[in-house]
């Protein structure tokens, strides 16, 4: 394996173990609060990561969709290979962008977890795409992924309103 094929795996290894804490921490959560609360209480701490990074693109607001597509896309790990991304739409009102993998859903899927859990830690990892763009100063919404769905999210980010 060349190093950097191995860094590549290292990388899809700490997204795994993220996507393992997050099950875990899920998992304690539901057993003490029940599964709403423990979503809720997981989501709002997401959330917050992606303000942090959100600041990053603020400079993009309220609509600079082509400079926020170039800058957001060109962060993803590995040049996007993990997520395999896909410009749907981009046009002055609208980016649209299809995640065809997810590292964070793999993991689940490989632990064996039920299709009904795995939808529901994709909608709590959400967040911090929520938080992200949201923060920047974009509207933003996501269709996670779903039992029977290809690949993982659809974000749709659109212009803000400054």
């Amino acid at each position: 394996m060349s190093e950097i094929e191995e860094l590549r795996q290292q990388l899809r290894d700490a997204y795994k173990n993220r996507a393992m804490i997050y099950y875990h921490i899920y998992e304690e959560l539901s057993r003490e609060l029940g599964p709403e609360r423990a979503e809720q209480i997981m989501k709002r701490a997401i959330y917050r990561r992606g303000q942090e990074r959100g600041q990053a693109f603020r400079q993009f607001a309220p609509a600079n969709l082509a400079g926020l597509r170039e800058a957001f896309l060109g962060h993803l790990p590995d040049q996007g290979r993990l997520f395999e991304p896909e410009v749907l739409a981009h046009d002055e009102t609208r980016l649209d962008i299809k995640f065809h993998r997810c590292p964070l859903r793999e993991a689940w899927v490989e632990a064996g977890l039920p299709d009904d859990l795995v939808a529901t830690l994709c909608r709590i990892a959400a967040e911090v795409d929520y938080g992200l763009f949201q923060e920047a100063g974009f509207k933003f919404f996501a269709d996670t992924w779903q039992p029977g769905g290809e690949g993982c999210c659809c974000l749709h980010i659109r212009p803000g309103t400054g």
